[in-house]
């Protein structure tokens, strides 16, 4: 399988990953009285910060929706190096192993404090990413 495939299909994957994401991040419901008690607290408790009012829910939901707008970056960036891989290979190899290294470091995460799905994607995409990264 060729670079130009293997990032192309991380590419999709990281669209799916971000649909994904989004959709369970902005549907997800607590499913026990006391997870209801914390998201409740996290977007009713208002704190200042620099003349604004903010709450931890406000926190969660605009880190929840970056997370979506990095994915969708990843997966331009992605299917960017297919290209390259194609016209000139051996100019991105550092951006190459750099994305490769913030995907294994984000299955690290994913492994260890969300659910397995997302530790599947984040593996899929790393493995595609870490084997593009060697055949460029």
């Amino acid at each position: 399988m060729s670079a130009t495939v293997l990032y192309r299909i991380a590419a999709v994957l990281l669209v799916l990953f971000a649909a994904g994401h989004t959709f369970g991040f902005l549907k997800f419901k607590p499913p026990t009285a006391e997870g209801v008690a914390v998201y409740d607290a996290m977007n009713k408790v208002q704190f200042p910060v620099g003349g604004q009012s903010y709450s931890y829910g406000g926190f969660y939901m605009g880190f929840g929706l970056y997370i979506t707008v990095y994915l969708l970056f990843s997966a331009v960036l992605a299917w960017c190096l297919s290209n390259l891989a194609i016209t000139n290979p051996h100019t991105f190899g550092a951006v190459g192993w750099a994305f490769f290294v913030v995907q294994l470091a984000g299955l690290v995460l994913s492994f260890l404090y969300f659910a397995p799905i997302t530790a599947v994607f984040s593996g899929l995409v790393a493995l595609c990413l870490g084997l593009a990264a060697w055949l460029a």
